[in-house]
């Protein structure tokens, strides 16, 4: 992977008055870090920090600033009102497609009887694209809808909104994606994007948008609804925040309103809550809902993996709106499965794209283009996200699959560009997927200008879905590496993490958080404060899979740590996700984090976003390497013969493993870090001897010779002599007694010693011939391993111990 590159952004200080003026608002502190965020963020004047901070103090918008077009739409509303006309909701199978439907199946169910005159319909993420089609308008029009109103989707499908009207149906769209260049033929549309950048409404999601058209409708229709306007925020907060649009404006403003009440339902007694559904989601996912963090990390994801694992998610909507708390609680725990699910394939797609970019030549690579018949299309923008974080390249991943409909995965203009939209049995392969952008790469242009390549895609800026005939793919991905590497010139894309802040390990806590929070609800445009902590060092650090709710593990890794530095005597706890323990360096570090509660465990944490090692870390001090190179046996009886209180530790037995000699490694630092001096350091002094290795083979019949001879004579052995007699490791050993155990050789533990019986009337054929495979792998891996550390370079040691993209023991 090219290294990352670390920046943090300037601070300027900001004046007096305006310090002392958010200190107003964090008593408990100085207020001194989050007036500098602030002033750097573009706030920096009384009037704006006061509507910032205040939600009471913000003017929001009336839903008529849409005008002439809101105008048109609640005209076409109390029609179909008047008239008893049936009326059909089309979402969107994402968070803010969901939420956004949830939001209107309420909102207008106030008005119009839900299932007989109100219905919805989300397409299937992984049959359909984005956005109107002509098959689900047919379907429509079969149960005699009228209307049609769609949200976070529709700006764009011109040719589905003409048959539509064909077919004596009308269509609102509510969306806030790309602009047609000219009106569609609607009956209305209400889209943020007519407005100009700086108007408080630009950035409305979907959710948002549609939460403005129920505004407006119950501004034209008082006393007519049951329920209070307000009871839809808080799915307007899920649908912003899970969205990723920019929250100022209006956005911020909802979204500090949605918050509220979401909080304040979950704190509601299960039976009692309006949203029962929300309430057992975030039970499952163990937060509060107080917290954007809550929805980013929690709500969000869950009910995008329903899509991405099963397809169809139109059971969202009501998880999201019944208030039946048996059946929301078994939605509730489908999608929590779902998200499981995600979780686990999305780990497996990583690995396999990881494997696949070593064969890549990055230094030559401007556009990541990867494929494979395995992957499910489902994970591929999320792999794909992380893919261009890491390496500060575009990404596309596709899947070879054939799709029953080649939309794009998770472009979300779902556009229509190609003159084609389906495939037939008969039709050539295509390859399906997503891409994602990095470093202010307009990737839509990217994949837009290779249009005659494609079969159909659709996206923005950052985030694109697309479909092409596998048979050009190698075109596709010459001409778009290409495409950039032109329009880039002599600029280098490189993977870059940029901080906020400085902070020690001592700044860390409840104080600190506490300023911070002014700056919630976080999110584009505003995001959460990255924290540089320098020349720390990491302990007792341990990772596991994560478990679901049933107690079942999930092919999904966190560590957990403690965090130190010179600033004072505690240690600070901290989590990192999707990484092993042994990714974290040795010895001290620079880290970049993000400062958080955690509601289950009711402590204040650290979140690690990256991590590198010192410039003086002590893997690299001058005064002496921490790393003594004697691997021969002339040097390996000298030191062992010479060792001494202040000679090196010495390593004669050759590992097998990076995590093996990791191990001694900080048995070394911890020493150091003890020490008055540098002059003081332990060193580790590398030892081994070049192995004289027997074949596998050679050694099975070694092994079960020594088990027929101690069965025989009754005799006990200890582990450690077995070891030493067959020249294999611990792990290697337990593998070979399952192998003995086939054959019909019982082995039972006495005190320290074991005891060996042969039955051969148990063996299991159908078992004993692949047990004795496992084994002789295991014996091939095992002297693989010792012959790459009989020979490989101390610099080769040292840059593996010292990386912070070290995976543990896999080479």
């Amino acid at each position: 992977m090219p290294e990352q590159q670390w920046t943090i952004t300037a601070t300027e200080q900001p004046p007096e008055w305006f310090i002392q003026a958010v200190k107003q608002y964090t008593p408990a502190s100085s207020g001194i870090y989050a007036a500098q965020l602030l002033w750097k963020r573009g706030i920096k004047d009384n009037q704006q920090l006061t509507a910032f901070i205040n939600y009471k103090a913000y003017q929001p918008a009336s839903p008529f600033e849409f005008g002439q077009e809101m105008h048109l739409a609640i005209a076409r509303l109390q029609q179909a009102y008047n008239t008893k006309e049936k009326i059909a909701i089309w979402g969107d199978f994402d968070a803010d497609g969901i939420t956004a439907t949830s939001v209107l199946w309420d909102g207008l169910g106030q008005f119009f009887t839900q299932k007989t005159q109100l219905v919805y319909y989300i397409p299937n993420r992984l049959k359909e694209s984005h956005g109107l089609n002509n098959q689900g308008i047919d379907n429509l029009a079969k149960q005699g809808c009228k209307l049609i109103v769609t949200c976070d989707t529709g700006s764009t499908n011109i040719e589905e909104i003409i048959y539509a009207k064909q077919l004596g149906i009308d269509v609102i769209v509510t969306d806030h994606h790309t602009l047609p260049t000219e009106r569609p033929p609607v009956a209305a549309i209400i889209n943020p994007r007519y407005f100009s950048r700086e108007h408080q409404l630009f950035n409305l999601s979907g959710v948002a948008v549609a939460y403005k058209l129920v505004e407006a409708l119950y501004q034209t229709l008082p006393n007519i609804a049951k329920y209070p306007l307000e009871d839809l925020l808080d799915l307007v907060a899920v649908g912003l925040i899970a969205d990723l649009v920019q929250l100022s404006g209006d956005c911020r403003y909802l979204a500090q309103l949605g918050i509220q009440r979401l909080q304040a339902d979950f704190q509601q007694p299960p039976a009692a809550r309006r949203r029962p559904g929300v309430g057992r989601l975030l039970e499952l996912c163990q937060k509060s809902g107080d917290r954007p963090t809550d929805i980013s990390f929690g709500l969000g994801p869950r009910i995008n993996a329903v899509s991405r694992i099963q397809g169809d998610a139109s059971f969202c909507v009501e998880l999201l709106t019944s208030r039946d708390v048996k059946r929301c609680h078994e939605l509730a725990e489908v999608t929590e499965l779902a998200n499981t699910r995600r979780k686990s394939l999305q780990k497996d797609v990583q690995a396999q794209v990881a494997q696949k970019l070593t064969q890549l030549d990055l230094s030559t690579t401007s556009v990541i283009v990867l494929e494979d018949a395995q992957w499910p299309a489902g994970v591929l923008g999320l792999v794909a996200g992380q893919v261009a974080q890491e390496t500060g390249r575009p990404t596309i991943l596709l899947s070879t699959e054939i799709a029953e409909i080649a939309g794009g995965d998770e472009g979300d203009e779902g556009e229509n560009l190609t003159s084609s939209s389906s495939s037939s049995p008969s039709s050539p392969p295509l390859a399906r997927g997503s891409a994602r952008s990095v470093n202010s790469v307009d990737l839509y242009q990217l994949v837009k200008d290779q249009a005659h390549l494609l079969h159909r895609f659709g996206g923005h800026p950052f985030a694109a879905g697309l479909s092409l005939l596998v048979e050009n793919i190698p075109l596709f991905t010459a001409a778009i590496n290409q495409q950039l590497r032109q329009s880039l010139g002599s600029t280098t894309l490189t993977p870059t993490v940029q901080a906020d802040l400085t902070v020690t390990v001592a700044d860390l806590g409840k104080e600190l958080f506490l300023e911070f929070k002014v700056l919630e609800p976080c999110g584009m445009g505003n995001p959460v404060p990255k924290l540089l902590i320098q020349n720390c060092w990491f302990e007792n650090a341990w990772h596991r899979n994560q478990q679901d709710w049933q107690g079942k593990k999930v092919q999904y890794i966190k560590t957990e740590f403690d965090i130190r530095d010179d600033s004072g005597r505690s240690a600070f706890p901290g989590l990192w996700w999707g990484h092993y323990k042994d990714e974290l360096p040795i010895g001290r570090c620079d880290c970049i984090a993000e400062l958080d509660y955690n509601t289950f465990k009711k402590r204040y944490e650290i979140r690690l976003i990256a991590v590198r090692p010192s410039v003086d870390s002590a893997l690299n001090t001058r005064n002496s390497p921490l790393i003594l190179d004697l691997r021969n046996q002339e040097h390996s009886k000298k030191a062992t013969a010479n060792a001494t209180q202040d000679s090196p530790l010495i390593l004669k037995d050759c590992p097998t493993s990076w995590d093996n000699l990791r191990l001694w490694l900080r048995r070394c630092l911890m020493t150091s870090r003890s020490a008055s001096t540098l002059d003081n350091q332990q060193q580790l002094a590398i030892a081994w001897s070049k192995p004289n290795h027997q074949p596998p083979n050679q050694i099975w019949l070694t092994l079960v010779g020594i088990a027929k001879y101690l069965s025989r004579t009754n005799q006990l052995v200890t582990r450690v002599q077995l070891l030493e007699k067959i020249g294999i490791s611990d792990q290697t050993l337990l593998v070979g007694i399952k192998a003995l155990k086939s054959l019909g050789f019982t082995v039972k533990r006495q005190d320290n010693d074991l005891q060996f019986a042969w039955h051969p009337s148990d063996r299991t054929e159908n078992l004993a011939d692949e047990a004795v495979t496992k084994f002789l792998a295991a014996v091939r891996e095992e002297q693989f391993q010792q012959q790459y550390f009989a020979d490989v370079p101390l610099s080769t040691i040292m840059a593996i111990a010292n990386s912070d993209n070290y995976m543990g023991a896999n080479l």
